[in-house]
């Protein structure tokens, strides 16, 4: 470890104040984070845990361990659990909540008290979700389709959305007190310009948030009265229309995506950065290209509906926005590869899930690029080719930007290192599980093998059995964090930015104090102003070498100013 001499500083916000009241009733911004943290992650083994029970079932072509019925219910809840109350959530509320007011030289959010209500509103819907699973579940799959779900469901449908409304709710709320945050209390000198740009995705996300999250809440309150009151929404035979389900629905679910998939690009943004050691290449534009992605995000969801009786015109209108929308995410792409360019690349766990990300969200966007093609839908559509898609983006690129933001900034959380040498090992056990996993799917999607089936034709079984596989070893590299991460609390190795990175919340303590500044911060210069990078970096061996020796926080020669 290149830090020496590091210490735990004697007062931050973890051992501020003890007792279990001290968590429940803080308004903390850090502490929030972190109880969302645990909140999300039981969901998320929670959810992983049906996954694999449905690869279990699909391992054979017949129904082996479990009816349709049971199958039913399994893949509802791996959707229910890991979109919202995993992904949706995930980065937002855990890291968001954490580095937001560091990441701007802010005390804590604008509204802290709303703050931990929003965490309070997301238990409330865990616990109607967690009752769902207790008293047998829910079959509807995670879209929740009318008038399936309204009039013929026999499972616990009106539980499972007020569940889903209490977790859009929290949503909402989050994102309008990030929203206020950055406008109002941005530290002196901190121009939108100088913004990180994971402060920029989570502006956009916060906007998707506040915006559209609204209309699913709505949606499902009608599921929920429709169901109760037998009042004809969206069920015919009462006098309503399904399809008007359908739009609602998905004009939230789409920019839904990007809740889940802004943050992530941010994300690594922020880790291409730190370990190239170089200025994101075309800064504003990969900036302002998380506010386009959110504003394309909103005018695309007709994608999703070619087969719903929807007009050719239509279809060709919602087709070729679903194109531009394209744009903004490989000017990303193009950017991080442009800035990756002759870098002196360090390939620390963080990185690894960053280069991870990009090429499986560059694959998940290009297969997108099939969906949106009316022509290729028709065919494509239910399949388990968008099964595939779907989980590139989702799991190879919000997952892999959650890991990777959680093992970049786990020692500003904590202070202390995980082992390095796991990390690594877990990082490269994901891609390869997660490859193994999902692409097959493609395949099998392709040649016509239909989703949400517990039988399939035998020829299909062989890519089902890799994609099994792929399942296990997915499963193994994520409990390995969980354990490497516990184990580091007590005996990870003290560190404060073994990263060298930039940015105001590497200039506080690791863990920060409660008033996560000693002193205002006032920002001098841009975001990632890095210096030129003197010799090859020296961290794993545990030498030093030129500028880099300085510690961080200082001035010395070989760096720049740093921003206190």
């Amino acid at each position: 470890m290149i830090e020496e001499n590091v210490s735990l500083p004697r007062i931050h916000y973890l051992n501020s104040h003890y007792g279990w009241k001290s968590w429940l009733f803080t308004t903390d911004h850090k502490r929030i984070g972190l109880l969302y943290m645990v909140s999300i992650t039981l969901m998320f083994f929670l959810g992983g845990f049906f996954a694999l029970l449905i690869r279990l079932e699909l391992l054979t072509p017949q129904a082996d361990l479990f009816n349709a019925d049971t199958y039913n219910k399994f893949f509802t809840l791996h959707g229910v659990i890991l979109i919202f109350f995993f992904l949706v959530p995930s980065i937002p509320a855990t890291l968001g909540n954490f580095l937001i007011p560091l990441m701007i030289g802010a005390k804590d959010v604008a509204f802290p008290k709303l703050n931990l209500l929003s965490w309070y509103i997301f238990v409330i819907g865990s616990l109607f979700t967690l009752w769902v699973v207790a008293v047998g579940g829910i079959d509807t799959g995670w879209t929740f389709y009318t008038p399936y779900s309204t009039t013929f469901a026999n499972t616990h449908v009106i539980a499972a959305t007020l569940g889903v409304f209490f977790t859009g709710f929290s949503s909402i709320l989050t994102g309008l007190n990030f929203i206020v945050t950055i406008h109002k209390m941005r530290a002196p000198g901190l121009t939108w310009f100088r913004l990180p740009l994971f402060i920029w995705s989570l502006y956009a996300t916060s906007i998707i948030q506040v915006l559209a999250t609204p209309v699913l809440g709505i949606t499902m309150v009608l599921v929920a009265v429709e169901r109760f009151a037998r009042v004809g929404i969206f069920d015919p035979a009462l006098g309503g229309d399904p399809v008007l389900f359908q739009h609602m629905f998905w004009f939230y679910s789409h920019p839904a995506v990007y809740i889940m998939i802004l943050p992530s690009l941010g994300v690594v943004s922020e880790l291409i950065s730190a370990f190239t050691w170089k200025r994101v290449f075309g800064y504003k534009f990969v900036a302002v290209s998380s506010l386009m992605i959110a504003i394309f995000s909103f005018i695309v969801w007709g994608h999703h509906m070619y087969v719903s009786s929807m007009s050719i015109y239509a279809g060709m209108l919602f087709s070729i926005l679903s194109y531009l929308v394209a744009v903004p995410s490989a000017v990303k792409v193009f950017n991080w590869t442009a800035t990756l360019y002759k870098g002196s690349v360090s390939y620390d766990t963080p990185m690894l899930y960053a280069l991870g990300f990009i090429g499986l969200f560059t694959i998940g966007g290009l297969t997108g690029l099939f969906l949106a093609s009316m022509g290729l839908d028709r065919h494509l559509h239910d399949t388990y080719f968008v099964i595939a898609h779907f989980h590139l983006i989702m799991v190879g690129g919000a997952v892999m930007g959650y890991f990777g933001g959680l093992h970049y900034w786990w020692p500003k959380m904590f202070g202390r290192m995980y082992p390095e040498w796991w990390g690594r090992l877990s990082a490269l056990i994901v891609f390869v599980g997660f490859n193994l996993s999902f692409f097959p799917q493609f395949i099998i999607g392709y040649l016509g093998m239909p989703r949400r089936y517990h039988v399939y034709a035998p020829e299909f079984q062989v890519l089902n059995v890799m994609s099994t596989a792929g399942s296990s070893i997915l499963g193994v590299g994520y409990v390995l964090p969980l354990i490497y991460f516990i184990w580091s609390l007590r005996y990870g190795k003290v560190a404060a930015n073994p990263w060298r990175a930039k940015g105001l919340e590497w200039t506080t303590t690791s863990p920060p104090p409660p008033e996560n500044f000693f002193e205002q911060p006032i920002v001098t210069e841009e975001a990632y102003n890095y210096p030129v990078r003197p010799a090859q970096p020296t961290r794993h061996t545990g030498k030093l070498t030129g500028g880099l020796a300085q510690p961080v926080g200082t001035t010395g020669k070989g760096r720049e100013a740093e921003v206190v």
